[in-house]
């Protein structure tokens, strides 16, 4: 919901809103902000409040020496981990030029765009998420270590599974955040958990996984714990996971499941850089049931993408990417290779294809493909692509 000013000031006011934390994230989805005390909101939703871009990754090259955020009233919410007396505002925000113009090279500004295509190409597209993440013990002197903090498996329960209450933590602190989580276990990996949410706007789901990302490492410190999103935390155990559900239909609510998947399938190797960035990320694919080829069934769930129809409506669920991904530019990609693939009314591959491709095999592999992909030259900007062919 679309807040407006006076709106905001209502709610600053009746909660007891001291400071404003304008969230935005950079290249690769890590949440930056910048904390303003109240008297400061005014100015922020009309003129924006000024960040210098040249420490951001991906806004490095940026032509201006200042950059402006402007809140979007529509993702207000408390941090309820801090004080009752005066509170902490987190809104996320729109990245300006001086020139009062959207900055491209934002990914939410980019996703907001990908959304905009869709609706013009008469298509609407949502995502759920299910998301894993493992949670470590630290050492006397509160540093990370790679100790579980249990032993138990794929939905164990308590007491082997220690985990059961920093989850239930989570789920209530994000509830009152104004998510939507769907359910939560704990998963195969030691000290692995998995949190899943129901489908969103593509700009509301991307909001989501950035502050679930927050809530789970802030919840995690809490307890005394600290959480690890990477691919591949434990070498010899399952890694992390960031499985995506597909919706797509048209303005009359047509089902476009099938040639969205088959439009991502077709473009997968080109964008797989955005969704696999580390070097890490390469050691998950193929590993226990991470896809490292390009098939599809609706049969096994171990594959680059499971679809399936139950009571006349299509779900695909795309396998490929991990935790350590931007859920922006995630969304971007997977919205125009779902376009590519409705325009053309494209048919999915023959099932389990022996003929289907690898998926790239490094990080070094899948820059060079997207490097050379015109689709990708058309979406990303440079700038970005660069940041993450760089290393």
């Amino acid at each position: 919901m679309k807040y407006t000013f006076d709106e905001v000031l209502k709610f600053i006011e009746e909660e007891d809103v001291k400071f404003i934390r304008l969230a935005f994230c950079d290249a690769f989805g890590v949440q930056k902000n910048i904390s303003v005390l109240q008297s400061e909101i005014k100015k922020a939703f009309e003129d924006g409040i000024a960040i210098n871009p040249k420490e951001i990754a991906g806004f490095s090259n940026c032509p201006y020496s200042t950059l402006y955020l402007r809140p979007d009233s529509s993702t207000l919410a408390i941090l309820p981990w801090r004080p009752d007396s005066g509170r902490v505002l987190r809104m996320f925000c729109d990245v300006y030029t001086p020139d009062g113009e959207e900055y491209m090279s934002d990914s939410r500004a980019m996703l907001k765009k990908a959304m905009e295509d869709a609706k013009q190409a008469g298509v609407e597209f949502r995502f759920g998420s299910e998301m894993e993440f493992y949670l470590f013990l630290k050492d006397e002197n509160g540093n990370p270590t790679k100790t579980p903090y249990d032993n138990a498996g794929y939905m164990d329960i308590a007491p082997l599974d220690r985990c059961e209450n920093v989850r239930r933590e989570i789920i209530l602190t994000i509830e009152r955040m104004g998510l939507v989580p769907e359910r939560s276990h704990h998963e195969s990996g030691p000290g692995q958990n998995e949190i899943d949410f129901h489908y969103g706007k593509p700009l509301k789901a991307a909001d989501q996984m950035t502050t679930f990302k927050m809530v789970v490492n802030t919840i995690a410190d809490r307890y005394g714990l600290v959480a690890d999103f990477s691919p591949m935390p434990l070498p010899e155990s399952p890694g992390n996971g960031y499985h995506i559900n597909i919706y797509a239909v048209d303005e009359n609510e047509n089902d476009l499941v099938k040639y969205a998947a088959a439009g991502i399938i077709d473009k997968i190797r080109d964008i797989t850089l955005f969704l696999n960035p580390t070097d890490e990320s390469y050691s998950r694919l193929g590993n226990n049931t991470a896809p490292d080829s390009v098939k599809w069934s609706g049969r096994s769930e171990s594959e680059l993408m499971y679809i399936e129809t139950y009571k006349n409506k299509t779900r695909a669920e795309l396998r490929s990417p991990d935790a350590s991904s931007n859920p922006y530019l995630v969304y971007t990609l997977l919205i125009y290779a779902g376009i590519h693939g409705v325009q053309n009314k494209m048919d999915l591959p023959e099932e389990m294809s022996e003929e289907g491709a690898m998926l790239p095999s490094s990080k070094k592999e899948a820059g060079k493909i997207a490097k050379d992909s015109e689709f990708v030259k058309n979406i990303i900007p440079e700038e970005i692509i660069c940041q993450y062919t760089k290393h």
